[in-house]
């Protein structure tokens, strides 16, 4: 089988999952930071989803990480059969997560100027956890279709 860019057990998928862990890591130090973030359902969806990538991702990286140093083949249907599981039910909660986050950044900071009436609120670093959390959607989402690709073909 041709190995692909992303696989499991391989050095670029251990970046990817880095990266994927990274990313929602940074979404949830952002948004944390922001005062006033906890009184709005969307943002605490936000924190709550790239929580769960980020210890998926993380958990993936060490597993990663041993079948790099054992030189170990990750590749069996049951394995990557519960990747693929792993990945789509993760991307799917962080779209979710940042599509509804973004939206009502969208509606305080543009539409209703609700950022410029309420000087407590950070709406800068909302904007900016959003952009974090849609950077990890799409490294998640190479992921996922990685390991499609891998299960259809074991």
């Amino acid at each position: 089988m041709k190995e692909l860019i992303g696989s499991p057990g391989t050095l670029s998928g251990l970046v990817l999952r880095l990266g994927q862990c990274g990313f929602a890591a940074a979404s949830i130090g952002v948004m944390a930071s922001a005062a006033g973030f906890s009184s709005y359902t969307a943002f605490c969806y936000l924190i709550a989803s790239m929580g769960l990538q980020m210890l998926w991702s993380f958990g993936l990286a060490c597993l990663d990480i041993y079948a790099l140093r054992r030189n170990r083949d990750l590749q069996n249907p049951v394995l990557v059969s519960l990747f693929v599981v792993g990945d789509w039910v993760t991307a799917m909660l962080s779209l979710a997560a940042a599509c509804s986050s973004a939206g009502v950044t969208v509606l305080y900071v543009r539409d209703l100027n609700f950022c410029r009436e309420q000087d407590h609120l950070l709406c800068g670093r909302f904007e900016i956890s959003v952009v974090l959390a849609f950077i990890t959607w799409a490294l998640i989402a190479i992921s996922s279709h990685v390991m499609f690709w891998i299960l259809a073909s074991v």
